[in-house]
């Protein structure tokens, strides 16, 4: 064989082997034109529809319980406390004894002012029967006039001191009784202050004790300058449409353990004027609390439905996005295509978001896969359902 034959034979199987090499290649597994040009499946998102509601916008506050009444417990006289009788932080009734004071002294000035009183009386006694003597005398001329009325007058003038005597008697029986306390109203009595033994004064008084009635109970708590303006307009807004508003406003208590206490109260008192120096009113509210469960001193939050905003179009928060200080959502169509729309946030509350512009009742926004989702793609949606649906809006 000449080696012109040789190399032809050998340039034949080489386009053989190319051949078969370029066959085997396209038939692979993910090798094919098809497969390489298919497009991609369309991202799964989580939508939900806007939603028209009415929500009550709550605000929240920092409140203080007080009594109903709270009647402090001062000593009246000076002395030695005697005698306790009552347990610290139970329940009295009105008029029971509660404290005695040390009345010896108290004692002896009673003693001396019914001393006073009958001397006066005595010597009233003593004038009277002058003037019933003199008169006759002073008519038949057996004696001047003058003496006659001298004798009036000096019965005139005792019966003046009758009556100072008296008084004086009924000071000291006054301050005797005031060493004896009593409950002036029934309620919680606290801890005392003094002990047996312990001594006390009237000047500027020796607080002994408080007794508080605490059903129902008071709690104060202060709003702002701007949202007591705010409720005031919102008020008169009201009242021209011929809705009543008045100050009696249902409240909801939250306790510091975070529960909700189970009775409603109602906001009944306003203070007259601004604090200048916090810029805020002081208002109070009244809750029952048959229970006891609350106590004066106790901080809890005052929860209040200010308005309610009407036919809000509300969506879940998350599923806006900001750029650039502009709100975003997807909006996606019957066609499953996605839109970005720019829209109004308004108040947020919770895990909603009302939107004031840009979005109507029952379009459908993209909650969850945003990050998959971009404008003019065709995407494949199912229904978002939130763990809890609670709509509350807040300050």
């Amino acid at each position: 064989m000449t080696s012109r034959q040789t190399s032809c034979r050998f340039g034949v199987i080489r386009i053989l082997i190319v051949s078969l090499l370029t066959a085997g290649m396209t038939s692979w597994p993910g090798c094919s034109k098809e497969e390489i040009k298919a497009p991609p499946s369309a991202p799964e998102v989580k939508v939900t529809k806007a939603e028209s509601r009415d929500i009550p916008v709550v605000n929240e506050w920092v409140g203080e319980a007080l009594g109903a009444e709270d009647i402090e417990l001062r000593s009246r006289v000076d002395g030695y406390i005697q005698g306790i009788y009552f347990t610290e932080g139970s329940q009295v009734s009105e008029g029971m004894l509660l404290y005695t004071i040390d009345t010896k002294e108290l004692e002896q000035k009673v003693i001396e002012a019914k001393g006073k009183l009958k001397e006066a009386e005595t010597m009233l006694v003593k004038a009277e029967n002058d003037v019933k003597r003199f008169k006759p005398l002073a008519e038949a001329g057996a004696v001047s006039a003058q003496r006659y009325e001298t004798a009036v007058a000096l019965y005139e003038a005792q019966k003046g001191i009758v009556e100072a005597a008296q008084a004086g008697l009924r000071l000291a029986e006054i301050n005797f009784g005031y060493s004896r306390v009593t409950a002036p109203i029934s309620g919680l009595i606290g801890i005392t202050q003094f002990k047996v033994g312990d001594y006390v004064t009237k000047t500027p008084g020796s607080l002994l004790n408080t007794i508080s009635n605490i059903n129902p109970i008071r709690v104060r708590f202060s709003v702002s300058e701007q949202e007591f303006l705010a409720f005031r307009k919102s008020a008169l807004e009201e009242r021209t449409k011929g809705n009543r508003v008045t100050m009696n406003a249902e409240v909801e208590m939250i306790l510091s353990d975070g529960s909700l206490y189970p009775d409603k109260g109602k906001v009944n008192v306003a203070n007259r004027q601004i604090d200048p120096s916090t810029g805020t009113l002081m208002l109070e509210a009244t809750f029952p609390n048959p229970d006891q469960l609350l106590r004066p001193g106790q901080y809890s939050k005052i929860r209040w439905v200010t308005k309610v905003l009407s036919s809000a179009i509300v969506i879940p928060t998350r599923a806006i996005t900001e750029l650039q200080g502009q709100y975003r959502v997807f909006v996606i169509g019957t066609d499953n295509k996605a839109q970005i729309r720019t829209i109004t946030k308004g108040q947020q509350f919770g895990p909603y978001t009302v939107v004031s512009s840009g979005l109507s009742q029952g379009e459908s926004v993209v909650v969850e896969g945003i990050q998959k989702v971009r404008p003019d793609i065709i995407v494949s949606p199912s229904e978002f359902i939130p763990q809890k649906d609670t709509i509350q809006a807040g300050n």
